[in-house]
């Protein structure tokens, strides 16, 4: 299972927060657990919609490896 760093703020009753290593995944929610959850959903589909870019770029020759940190 990948981790990633959310970073997460209250302001003026709002809570803002965005994945650290994932440009473009943010959200703001009323609450702490639902900016939490809506965090996972927007990062699912930005790392969905990043594979679905690369496979549609990819030439038919290009490979696949799995890649861990």
């Amino acid at each position: 299972m990948n981790e990633f760093t959310a970073v997460m703020k209250r302001s003026d009753g709002w809570w803002y927060g965005w994945i650290e290593e994932v440009p473009g995944v943010n959200a703001q929610e009323r609450s702490r657990k639902e900016l939490i959850v809506a965090l996972r959903e927007c990062l699912a589909e930005a790392l969905e919609m990043n594979r679905r870019d690369a496979l549609e770029s990819a030439e038919q020759d290009d490979t696949e490896e799995p890649t861990a940190l």
